[in-house]
């Protein structure tokens, strides 16, 4: 199939983020601090952000998503957002110390995405937005693309549950040495992201899955 060149994409999937910044400018910028992902010397412009609450069967997971420094990986996850469709999706993966599988680089994060019946409607895949590029950080709390190669990433997603350098540009994780896509951060609730990797799992799968009960924005 023939991609799009990136400009087009870029402008097709701001189109849902852009929706709420008018408003946002009509009330003036929020006095917030910049993200914790942020790489120092980094600074995040006004209005630069999207507030999203997770909704799941184990508390409500509060997300900042950085539209300014990752425009296609956050448009792309807003605009699932938008559409509902992570609405009856769940966490199906946790890694944790027990169910490490690469003890040479080893990670700890949960893993989540649509409803697996709804996985063959997803979106088209979205460039990689290498933390090189984006100035973004992998560390706790972070917001991330899944992928398998470069420029795959659809609809899963992960947080990461501690400083997390081998998932950034370079990193030894991926053996591509790209990276993945820290796309915006926790804000609130990673107490609850906390519960959901310790729970019940076979392997790296959660069993049972972690329901996500509804995605939506917040003022």
């Amino acid at each position: 199939m023939i991609q799009p060149p990136v400009a087009i994409l870029l402008r097709s999937l701001l189109l849902s983020a852009a929706v709420a910044l008018p408003v946002a400018a009509a009330q003036g910028p929020p006095a917030s601090a910049p993200p914790a992902a942020v790489a120092p010397g980094v600074t995040v412009p006004p209005l630069a952000t999207v507030a999203v609450r997770l909704e799941t069967a184990l508390g409500d997971i509060d997300l900042e998503i950085d539209v300014a420094h990752a425009p296609l990986s956050a448009a792309n996850f807003l605009r699932y957002v938008d559409a509902g469709r992570y609405d009856g999706g769940r966490f199906h993966r946790t890694v944790r110390p027990d169910t490490e599988t690469r003890p040479d680089v080893p990670i700890e994060v949960v893993q989540a995405g649509v409803a697996p019946e709804r996985e063959a409607g997803d979106f088209p895949p979205v460039p990689l937005e290498r933390t090189r590029d984006t100035g973004l950080r992998h560390l706790a709390g972070t917001l991330s693309m899944a992928r398998g190669a470069p420029d795959s990433a659809t609809s899963d997603f992960f947080i990461c549950l501690n400083d997390l350098p081998t998932l950034d540009f370079g990193g030894a994780r991926n053996g591509d040495g790209q990276g993945f896509a820290a796309f915006g951060r926790v804000t609130g609730g990673l107490d609850v992201v906390r519960r959901i990797q310790a729970a019940p799992a076979s392997g790296q799968s959660l069993t049972p899955p972690v329901a996500i009960l509804r995605a939506v924005r917040l003022p």
